[in-house]
């Protein structure tokens, strides 16, 4: 298959041999796949990053418009925790805020969803506050109180993904380091490590989130603006405006005055989540922080997220 190098690159790179097998069987995979769901005319999508995904037809159920055929998407990944905790938030969002999950293969780590029309990335508007209220108002959508996740026994909690699990892999930083924090910035660091302590010992009743919250994830659709590719994560609400703040990824440093646009944001997000803006911001910097850790552990680009922890810590907040 005539994959992405930079697709490849990301598979082989986070995932390792695992990765390797996978790319090696996607092939026979996907046939199988096609089989199984009865799937033609298969097109992996634009941009692949850390999951196959392909647009696809299979036979509609319900024809519209004297269509015969649905048009679906066919994600299939290397075994991981992620993808388990990603069909079970799916199965439980149920189509509401959120792309619909039509089948899955929780053995193979295959899932047939939605095909999302148009489908453009909230990405392409050209008005950022326009964007942060639309995003805020999606992820209200979204967020399952846990006591109600559990109370309906729809889907397993352990099924999901803790987020102090995602932090508790931040100790291995100083580890790495014998005590220190290496290239990254020691007094963010130390400063990541008291408020997330902090944050996580008042209990606030957690929720079940999308975990990757962010532009290339929420698109437009019939329905509305929904979100795709949820990590399934449970924990404090606020955590969510964090994969948020520092995208677009890798743009928002060339981006005129995003300083003040970022703090335009922690004022909308502020007004529409009700959390206190100093509470945002420093989940903004424990995020920052967090996915630097992981993209220099996986090799990748790692000084982007760094930089905007810096500038972050000292943003002013208020009018």
């Amino acid at each position: 298959m005539n994959l992405p190098s930079e697709f490849i690159h990301n598979i082989e790179g986070v995932f390792g041999e695992a990765g390797r097998q996978f790319l090696a069987s996607l092939p026979a995979s996907i046939n199988e796949a096609s089989q199984k769901w009865d799937l033609t005319d298969i097109q992996p999508v634009p941009t692949l990053s850390y999951n196959f995904a392909a647009f696809a037809k299979r036979p509609s159920t319900t024809p519209l418009r004297g269509s015969a055929q649905d048009e679906v998407v066919l994600k299939m990944g290397v075994p991981d925790r992620e993808l388990k905790s990603e069909m079970a938030a799916l199965r439980l969002f149920n189509g509401v805020g959120a792309c619909r999950l039509i089948d899955c293969d929780e053995e193979k780590y295959r899932m047939l969803l939605e095909r999302l029309q148009p489908g453009v990335m909230l990405l392409t508007l050209a008005d950022d506050e326009e964007a942060t209220h639309i995003a805020a108002e999606v992820a209200q959508k979204i967020w399952r109180p846990v006591e109600q996740v559990g109370a309906r026994h729809v889907v397993p909690l352990q099924n999901f993904i803790r987020l102090s699990d995602w932090f508790d892999g931040l100790k291995r930083l100083r580890a790495r380091f014998d005590g220190g924090t290496g290239p990254f910035n020691e007094k963010l660091v130390a400063r990541v490590e008291r408020s997330v302590k902090d944050f996580f010992a008042e209990n606030h009743k957690p929720v079940l989130m999308h975990g990757d919250f962010h532009h290339f994830n929420i698109l437009s659709s019939e329905r509305g603006w929904l979100v795709i590719d949820p990590k399934g994560v449970i924990g404090p609400a606020c955590y969510e405006v964090g994969p948020f703040l520092i995208n677009p990824w890798g743009d928002l440093s060339k981006i005129k005055d995003h300083v003040r646009m970022t703090r335009r944001r922690i004022d909308i997000l502020h007004e529409h989540l009700g959390f206190e803006r100093e509470r945002i911001r420093e989940w903004g910097l424990a995020h920052a922080i967090l996915s630097a850790w992981w993209s220099f552990t996986d090799n990748g680009e790692w000084r982007y997220t760094a930089k905007f922890a810096e500038m972050i810590a000292d943003l002013p907040l208020g009018s």
